[in-house]
């Protein structure tokens, strides 16, 4: 069984490009470029489908961006809080030493 091919994001993109233009043909296409005709489809499909989020506005990606912040800080601060936490911990359960001090 053969090794299968890698393209690159550069390469779909010229051959989907070259289909939509409609300058030849699909079977052209895939001769001049050695790939299957269903690869081509599903390259197209791909392509149209993810089309509308070039045009989508920023502030979906920034409320996304604000949120992870949001909860990168959080974690920041339960971790202080458990550190902080262990500590204390580790403190009240240690025995008492002779002088009525805990170590």
């Amino acid at each position: 069984m053969g090794k299968r091919r890698s393209f690159s994001p550069q390469f779909k993109t010229e051959a989907v490009l070259e289909l939509l233009r409609g300058r030849k043909t699909q079977a052209q296409i895939c001769r001049e470029r050695e790939i299957g005709a269903d690869q081509l489809s599903r390259w197209r499909d791909q392509l149209l489908e993810r089309l509308p989020s070039v045009f989508e506005n920023g502030s979906h990606r920034s409320e996304e961006h604000a949120r992870t912040e949001e909860l990168e800080h959080l974690i920041g601060r339960l971790t202080i809080e458990l550190d902080a936490a262990k500590k204390l911990s580790g403190l009240l359960d240690s025995p008492p030493l002779r002088s009525g001090r805990r170590s």
